[in-house]
């Protein structure tokens, strides 16, 4: 299964991003998303930022992140 993340551009230097989620900094190409601006949330998979999302979209991504882990605690302890 692939599944991409949710990350906050912090830093931009050509094509390459620095994204920020949950403390954790990670370099990202933006060869796929070439308008990105400071600021901006994209979706990481694979080391590409793939697409642009709101805060909504990170938020309740976030949140369905938190439940699934929940529900590995629970079934696993």
């Amino acid at each position: 299964m692939c599944l991409a993340y949710p990350a906050e551009v912090v830093s931009i230097e050509g094509m390459l991003a620095t994204v920020e989620l949950e403390g954790v900094r990670r370099r990202v190409s933006l060869m796929l998303l070439p308008e990105t601006k400071l600021g901006d949330y994209v979706l990481v998979h694979a080391g590409f930022a793939m697409q642009t999302v709101d805060r909504k979209t990170v938020d309740d991504m976030m949140s369905a992140f938190d439940e699934i882990d929940g529900a590995i605690q629970k079934s696993s302890g």
